[in-house]
């Protein structure tokens, strides 16, 4: 079955950074659009960063442009969020997650959770002094 498995979260200082992890198995990985969610206590999950299934387009939530950055690898089956400058108000889980795309949807991205088809367990993150 298909498979989304995080890793490189952790506790870090403010002002620190960390690189997120995501590596998929059970589908064709270059044929997914791929995301990064996080859901901090007591708030809804939301969106943080997508990059669609060919690379040519990104987005970023308003909260972390300009100090996240988000790849992919497809020979690898691994989609990267490096996070820098990093804030308490980043702490939170942090989910991968793979939305299907059809034919032409090399460039769909799209931060909303209802487009995404399979969902990892979650790595937490969190900056505090």
């Amino acid at each position: 079955q298909s498979l989304l498995v995080e890793s490189g979260g952790g506790l870090v200082q403010p002002g620190g950074s960390l690189r997120l992890s995501c590596t998929a198995s059970g589908f064709t990985f270059k044929t997914y659009l791929m995301g990064w969610f996080r859901q901090a206590p007591g708030k809804e999950r939301e969106g943080v960063s997508c990059i669609s299934s060919s690379g040519a387009s990104v987005n970023y939530a308003d909260s972390v442009e300009g100090r996240f950055t988000i790849s992919r690898d497809n020979a690898k089956n691994t989609v990267y969020l490096q996070m820098d400058s990093l804030k308490p108000e980043d702490t939170a889980v942090y989910y991968c997650a793979a939305a299907r795309v059809g034919y032409g949807g090399g460039w769909f991205s799209s931060l909303d959770i209802e487009e995404y088809d399979y969902w990892g367990q979650g790595t937490q993150v969190t900056v505090s002094s």
